[in-house]
C-alpha cells in the first residue's frame, strides 16, 4: 500500500537554472572576449597604419592574442620599426633607419579598449638598410602608453627605468648616453579663442649623461622640461620635419612653460618662447636664472674663446664705447658675478670678451642661493651666451 504521506515530486529546473546561467554567462563573456580581441587586434592595425603614413613603419614575426578572461593582450615578437624621414637630415637623404628589439606586449581593458599600454623586451638595436648595427638601446623596465585610439592620440607616454645607449665603432662597443630614470609625455590642449589645439610636451630625465655632443653634458645632470608647441595644423599622422615645417609657416611658437637643469652645484631655470626660422633653425631668446655657473664655465669652453681674444671692431660691434680704460671696472664686476673667472680674464682676454661676459645679466637669487639672470639667444641655431657662441643646433626641418 502506498505511503499517502509521501511530498509531491519536485521539479528539477529549479536546480539546473543556476547551472545554466553560468554557463550562458560563461559563453557570452567568451563570445564578448572573442569579439574585443579582434577589435584590439583592428586597433592595432589601424595605429600601425597612422604611424606607416607618419615615416614610421611596425612589422611584427609573430603576433599572437592572449588574456582571457579579463584582459586582452597582443604580444609582438621579433619586432621591427622603419624609421624614414624622422630627423632633417632623414628628410634629405630618405634613408630609413631600421630598429629591432625582441618583444612588445600591448595590454588593453576590456571595456577600455582605446587605452593600450604596452611594455617593451630590450634591447633594441639601430641600422641603416643594409648596415651593420650602429646603436643598441638597452633598458631595466620599458613601457608605454597611447589613450584616444583608434582615432587621433589624446594622450601618449613612454618611461624609460635605466635606459643605456651604446654606438659601435667596429667590434668595439662605447657609450653614448645613460640614465637613471627618462619620461616622455605628450597630450593634446585647448588654445584659447578659435586657435587650434596645442601640444604639450613633459620631457623627464633623472642621473642623465651625454658623451661627444657637448661637454656640458657628460656629466650627470637632472632635467625638467615642459613645452608648449603652437601653431599646429592638425594632430594627423606626418614626420616631425613636416610637423615643424607647418609650425613654422603658420608662425607657431615653441613656449618653455618650466625647464629647470641640475648638474652638481649647478642649477638652471629658463623661461620665454623660440620660433622657426624658414631654414628650420632655432631662433630667439630665453631669460635664464643659474647657479653656480663658474663650475660650468670650463665645460663650456667660455674660457678657451676669452683666451683667443677678439678685434677691435669686434668689440665696437659688440660693446661699443668700451676702452681700455674700463678694464678694471669690467673685471670687477666679472668676478662678482663669476668668482675666479676676472683673473682668467687679467691674464688671457682683451677687452671685447669682458665686456660680452659682464653684459649677461644681473645679481638675483635662485632657490636662496647667489645668482645671475641672463638671456640666452638662439640666432639661427647658434646658441649664445651674450656674445659668446657656446653651441650649435641642427635645423628641425
Amino acid at each position: 500500500m502506498a505511503d499517502s504521506t509521501m511530498s509531491p515530486r519536485r521539479p528539477l529546473w529549479p536546480v539546473l537554472l543556476l547551472p545554466g546561467v553560468m554557463v550562458a554567462a560563461a559563453l557570452a563573456w567568451s563570445a564578448f572576449w572573442l569579439f574585443s580581441a579582434s577589435q584590439v587586434d583592428r586597433i592595432v592595425d589601424q595605429w600601425r597604419a597612422r604611424e606607416a603614413a607618419a615615416g614610421r613603419s611596425y612589422d611584427c614575426g609573430q603576433r599572437s592574442v592572449a588574456g582571457f578572461p579579463f584582459r586582452l593582450e597582443v604580444r609582438c615578437d621579433n619586432a621591427s620599426v622603419a624609421l624614414t624621414a624622422q630627423t632633417a637630415e632623414q628628410a634629405a637623404t630618405q634613408t630609413p633607419v631600421t630598429a629591432k628589439l625582441a618583444e612588445i606586449l600591448v595590454v588593453a581593458s576590456l571595456y577600455q579598449p582605446s587605452l593600450l599600454i604596452a611594455e617593451f623586451k630590450g634591447p633594441a638595436s639601430f641600422a641603416d638598410r643594409g648596415q651593420p648595427v650602429s646603436m643598441e638601446l638597452n633598458w631595466k623596465t620599458a613601457r608605454s602608453s597611447v589613450a584616444g585610439l583608434p582615432g587621433t592620440p589624446e594622450r601618449v607616454a613612454l618611461v624609460f627605468d635605466e635606459p643605456a645607449l651604446d654606438g659601435f665603432r667596429g667590434a668595439t662597443r662605447v657609450p653614448l648616453a645613460r640614465a637613471r630614470h627618462a619620461e616622455l609625455h605628450g597630450r593634446q590642449r585647448e588654445a584659447a579663442g578659435a586657435e587650434p589645439r596645442q601640444l604639450e610636451v613633459d620631457l623627464k630625465l633623472d642621473g642623465t649623461s651625454v658623451q661627444d655632443l657637448h661637454p656640458l653634458l657628460a656629466d650627470p645632470f637632472d632635467a625638467h622640461l615642459r613645452l608648449l608647441l603652437s601653431g599646429l595644423k592638425d594632430f594627423c599622422p606626418k614626420p616631425w620635419p613636416q610637423r615643424f615645417r607647418e609650425i613654422q609657416a603658420a608662425g607657431g611658437r615653441i613656449r618653455f612653460e618650466q625647464a629647470r637643469i641640475q648638474q652638481g652645484d649647478m642649477v638652471a631655470v629658463a623661461t620665454g618662447s623660440l620660433e622657426l626660422t624658414a631654414q628650420g633653425y632655432v631662433d630667439g631668446e630665453l631669460q635664464m636664472v643659474a647657479s653656480g655657473l663658474d663650475q660650468v664655465i670650463p665645460k663650456l669652453g667660455i674660457d678657451k674663446m676669452l683666451e683667443q681674444g677678439v678685434s677691435q671692431s669686434t668689440l665696437d660691434r659688440l660693446a661699443p664705447g668700451v676702452r681700455a680704460k674700463d678694464v678694471n671696472n669690467v673685471l670687477g664686476a666679472l668676478d662678482r658675478a663669476i668668482p675666479g673667472l676676472g683673473q682668467v680674464m687679467r691674464k688671457n682676454a682683451n677687452v671685447a670678451a669682458v665686456a660680452g661676459i659682464d653684459a649677461l645679466g644681473q645679481e638675483t637669487t635662485l632657490e636662496g642661493r647667489p645668482a645671475r639672470a641672463f638671456p640666452l639667444r638662439f640666432v639661427d641655431g647658434a646658441v649664445m651666451l651674450g656674445p659668446l657662441k657656446i653651441g650649435q643646433t641642427r635645423p628641425l626641418f
